[in-house]
């Protein structure tokens, strides 16, 4: 009886045993891949602190002698030489300008067609879904220059209005993930709410938006995102360098300081400054809202 004990005993010690070299090799196989990513931001930040020999020296330097510290403050000096091109609180602005309405836009439209198509029942319905997701597999080229010309001739090239107006009639993949999320929602609050009388739209703003949080949450993330850092869209529909971006400041900058890396990488961390705060402080959130519309991996 004993040696039979003494077996199990051994048996339950060689599957901890195994379950913890199994963890600890999937905790290496993670921070290798965490390393991976972060090392090309870690890179740029060391960029930015060291002088023009550094950047190109043989090896390769990881850690500046003399960290050149003044490099990050002189983007936000609007009187530093050195930035004397890059007017970065103007695109800050500019940026802000366009970002802070779209993401508003899409969240707001998306969520609206993705009640609609999650639950409201109408003919059609699905087949009409399946439509807008199949927009997904359309390139932006191929559309690209009707919208241009449908822009020009209402007098809308060299404003902010084609990089905003259109968020307001909701993007396909906003819209799939709302839609995920809200069919998993209890349809019978649904139901009891429509008995008492109240309207779709009530539904909508009192029951489906506030169980929908995390979810709204990845899609103004998403929207955000794709906002701030757009280059290709600005750069077709702004001629104005009045009326730049940070993506098309960032640019022209690079443009003409083509061996300024340092200065070149300290204010490419400032335009990446906004995102990266952004995402640290909605982490928690992001990773709920893609985990209950069923995007996780």
């Amino acid at each position: 009886m004993s040696q039979a004990i003494d077996e199990q005993t051994l048996q339950a010690r060689a599957r901890q045993q195994a379950w913890a070299l199994s963890r600890r090799r999937r905790f290496v196989v993670v921070s290798l891949f965490a390393l991976l990513f972060v090392f090309p931001i870690y890179w740029m930040a060391t960029t930015a602190l060291k002088t023009a020999p550094e950047v190109f020296a043989i090896p390769p330097v990881w850690w500046p002698a003399n960290p050149q510290w003044h490099n990050l403050w002189d983007v936000l000096n609007p009187t530093s030489p050195n930035y004397a091109n890059f007017a970065f609180w103007s695109y800050a602005w500019h940026t802000a300008q366009i970002t802070l309405p779209a993401t508003l836009g899409t969240t707001i439209s998306s969520s609206l067609v993705a009640y609609g198509f999650s639950r409201l029942r109408w003919k059609g319905r699905d087949v009409v879904f399946y439509l807008v997701l199949a927009t997904l597999m359309i390139p932006n080229w191929v559309t690209l220059v009707p919208l241009y010309i449908l822009f020009n001739k209402i007098g809308w090239v060299n404003t902010y209005r084609p990089l905003v107006v259109p968020s307001f009639f909701g993007d396909a993949f906003s819209i799939f993930l709302l839609r995920q999320f809200f069919l998993r929602q209890p349809q019978e609050l649904v139901e009891a709410a429509r008995v008492d009388g109240a309207s779709h739209l009530r539904v909508y703003l009192q029951i489906i938006l506030p169980l929908a949080r995390p979810a709204l949450a990845v899609v103004a993330l998403f929207a955000f995102i794709n906002s701030w850092t757009d280059f290709f869209n600005p750069l077709i529909y702004l001629s104005n360098q009045d009326k730049y971006t940070l993506q098309l400041g960032l640019y022209n900058f690079f443009g003409q300081h083509m061996v300024d890396w340092p200065n070149f990488m300290a204010a490419s961390l400032w335009v990446l400054a906004p995102v990266a705060i952004l995402f640290f402080f909605t982490q928690k959130t992001f990773i709920e809202g893609i985990t209950f519309t069923g995007l996780k991996g």
